[in-house]
Order: structure tokens, then C-alpha cells, then sequence
């Protein structure tokens, strides 16, 4: 038999009932509409958590104190000290490291002028814009003199300008941080969170000014933890893993461990993008294997209205075998038209999933600018192979059923 004229034949079956035919390619077209949007979707949250991840630094690794195993910080308890830094920005140490800056991070109840702001203080070093990608958007960051002379000044986030100077600049103003008075030099640029505490709500010091005048330690700490984080960037991406064996084999030697597990975590960026990824990733495919459960109640919906065509058109049937049609050729026409019937609902389908993408995109461009939701072409040719398979796998049962009427049976059905 033709194929043109089997395809043909098809249609204009299909067409004789349109809205049955459009009512049994909704459980497809709801099918892959929903997959091809959730492919497109979690694209987009992957490259935007990519984007925010990149956008804490170039080539980070981070160092904290301790580790997530409470038993093994009390066995072996954490410490991050001054002195660790130090040996960590000696270039004799670690050569791979481009640059090294330590971060202290407490909460403080911010004053001036009456207004108070629940935020964060943040003693950092001078270089912290150049390694964070952090910038100022107003007056300065802090230099080297005021470091060594641990001067009481301060660069606000944008969170805190708004909430203590909303209608005044805020440069040359004081501010009052655990009743030690600051003067603000500078503003940083908004920023966010960067999937962990909005830095938008942290003022920044001079580390030595945080770690003597805002946050000492008490005498005796056995911890000694002066420094919550170190943020060390690699001279390019390839010396990563260069950085972190040289700055394990750093701290262990200061802090004594030969037989013990570390006291401290190392994380990269790369280690923080893959693990997003995973989630993101793990929940796309859960979500479309969900989505795809429609393309089952959609064939087997083709199922049915095929084998009510078989019951409507015996008459038809035995005709075409009194004709001379061999039972291929029924099986033939039939799984033709469940094919048809499934591809055009899959056709539709992609239509849907490109309008459901287009209003993703507006959506998540409306939460950060410059994420896009874009169907990509393996969606859309999984998709049309889906809608095919679907129709052949379900169209097969109701074809087979056909070509086995008997001819003469057939033609004496009422």
C-alpha cells in the first residue's frame, strides 16, 4: 500500500471526528507541552545558578573552620587563625594562589541617627572587591594603612543605605556597630545572596578592626577560630587542585594532624556548581518524569478511540479484504493513523511548550536579568520521536485486532 495514500487515507479519518480526534490528542499535547517547558526551564535554573555561583569570584576556593561532622570537631577541635592566613598568602606555601583574602563574619545591631538595622559585619582586607567581583558604587573600600592602624571605618551594603540613610549620602556619615562608632566611606553595589545570606545587608571593616575592637576573642578560646572563612583565588582554573593540596598540606602542618582527619572543609566553585546542578537537574527529570505520565494516559487514550474506530469501520475492513487487502496492509492503515493522530498532538505540543517557555523566560528574567528559558532542538526531536513512539506502541493492539476480522464476518456486521 502507498504510503502518500495510507497518510492521506489517515487524515482525512482523523478529520471526519475532529473533536474527538482533539480530545484524544489532549492527554499528548498536555505531555510533551509539559516536558519540553520543564527541559527549558531547568536549562535556565542551571545556567543562572551557574551565573550566580561564577559571580562570587573567578577560580574560588573557599576554607572553612571545621568540618560538618560534630564528632570530629570535638575530637579534633577547629581553628582558622591569623597566622594560618598568613602562611596561606605566603607565595612560598602556596604558589598557586593568585591572591588570598580572610573574611570575619558576625551579627551586629547597626545605629545612626536614630534608625538601627539587624544586619551583618563583615572584617574582610583590602583586596576582597578584586577577589569577590565586588565593587563599590560610592566613595572607597578601605586601604592598606587603615588595615594595619585598624581604623573604625566602614563600607555599607546597599540594604543598609537604604534602611539608614534613605534619602541622604550616606559618605562621611557615622554609624554605630555594637556601640563602636564607624565612619562610612564607601557603598558597595547590590548584590544578593548568591544562593546563601544577602551580602546586601553586611557592612565592611577592616579585619583587624573587627577582630580587636567589635568581636575579640575571649581569653582561653580553645577553637581559635579569628577567621570564618578564606577565600583563595587560583591563578587560573587549571591550578584549582593545585591550590587545595598545597593549602591542606598548609594547615595540617600548622595544626599538628598527621593520623587525624582535617579540621577544616575546602570547597571550590566547581564543587558548588555541581552540586547545584545535580539538584537542578535531578528535580527537571523527576518533574518531566511526572509531565510524561500524560503521554501514558495519552496513548493509552489513543488506544481506546482506536479501537472504537476498529468497531465503527468492520464494515470498511471487510471490505478492503474482499477487495484483496492483506492483513499487513489493515495493520498498516491503522497504525498509520494512531502515528498521525499522536504526531499531530506532539506538533501541538511543542506549540504549547514554546508558549509556556516564552512566558518562563518573561518570568525568570522578572527574578535575574538575563535568564532565559529556551526550548532547545534535542528537546523538540525527543518530543516528535515521543509522539511517534506513543502512537506506534499504542496503535499497534487496535491494528492487529483489525487485520484479523474476518473478512466475511465483517461485511455482514450491522
Amino acid at each position: 500500500m502507498n504510503l502518500i495514500e495510507t497518510i492521506r487515507i489517515a487524515l482525512n479519518s482523523l478529520s471526519a471526528n475532529k473533536l474527538r480526534s482533539v480530545l484524544t490528542m489532549l492527554g499528548i499535547i498536555i505531555g510533551v507541552g509539559a516536558v519540553i517547558t520543564l527541559l527549558a526551564l531547568g536549562g535556565a535554573i542551571q545556567t543562572l545558578v551557574t551565573r550566580e555561583l561564577q559571580g562570587l569570584g573567578s577560580n574560588l576556593v573557599f576554607v572553612f573552620p571545621g568540618t560538618n561532622d560534630p564528632e570530629q570537631n570535638r575530637r579534633v577541635p577547629p581553628r582558622l587563625t591569623n597566622e594560618d592566613v598568613a602562611a596561606l598568602a605566603d607565595p612560598l606555601n602556596v604558589p598557586a594562589a593568585a591572591a588570598v583574602t580572610p573574611q570575619l563574619t558576625r551579627g551586629a545591631l547597626i545605629v545612626s541617627s536614630g534608625a538601627s538595622f539587624d544586619g551583618r559585619v563583615a572584617g574582610v582586607t583590602p583586596n576582597y572587591p578584586q577577589v569577590r567581583n565586588a565593587r563599590v558604587v560610592s566613595g572607597r573600600f578601605f586601604d592598606q594603612t587603615e588595615l594595619d592602624l585598624r581604623s573604625r571605618v566602614a563600607v555599607i551594603g546597599a540594604d543598609v543605605r537604604t534602611s539608614l540613610f534613605p534619602d541622604a549620602d550616606p559618605i562621611g556619615k557615622r554609624i554605630r556597630i555594637n556601640d563602636v562608632s564607624f565612619e562610612v566611606i564607601g557603598e558597595m553595589a547590590p548584590r544578593g545572596g548568591n544562593f546563601g545570606p544577602s551580602e546586601d545587608n553586611l557592612v565592611f571593616v577592616p579585619i583587624t578592626t573587627a577582630q580587636t575592637r567589635l568581636f575579640p576573642l575571649p581569653s582561653g578560646a580553645v577553637n581559635r577560630i579569628e577567621v570564618s572563612v578564606v577565600y583563595i583565588q587560583a591563578l587560573d582554573e587549571r591550578r584549582i587542585d593545585d591550590v587545595i593540596d598545597q593549602v591542606t598540606d598548609v594547615l595540617r602542618r600548622r595544626n599538628g594532624l598527621t593520623f587525624q582527619d582535617n579540621n577544616f572543609t575546602i570547597v571550590t566553585q566547581q564543587d558548588l556548581i555541581a552540586s547545584f546542578g545535580t539538584i537542578t537537574g535531578a528535580l527537571t527529570a523527576f518533574l518531566g518524569a511526572i509531565a510524561a505520565i500524560s503521554l501514558l494516559v495519552g496513548g493509552i487514550g489513543i488506544m481506546n478511540i482506536m479501537l472504537v474506530s476498529v468497531t465503527e469501520r468492520t464494515r470498511e475492513i471487510g471490505l478492503r479484504k474482499a477487495v484483496g487487502a492483506r492483513r499487513r496492509d489493515i495493520r498498516f492503515q491503522f497504525v498509520i493513523e494512531a502515528m498521525m493522530l499522536s504526531l499531530l498532538g506532539g506538533l501541538l505540543g511543542i506549540a504549547l511548550g514554546y508558549t509556556l517557555s516564552a512566558l518562563g523566560t518573561a518570568l525568570l528574567q522578572g527574578v535575574a536579568e538575563g535568564a532565559e528559558a529556551r526550548v532547545q532542538l534535542d528537546a523538540i526531536l525527543l518530543a516528535t520521536l515521543t509522539s511517534i513512539a506513543v502512537g506506534l506502541i499504542f496503535g499497534i493492539y487496535p491494528a492487529i485486532r483489525a487485520s484479523r476480522l474476518n473478512p466475511i464476518d465483517a461485511l455482514r456486521y450491522e
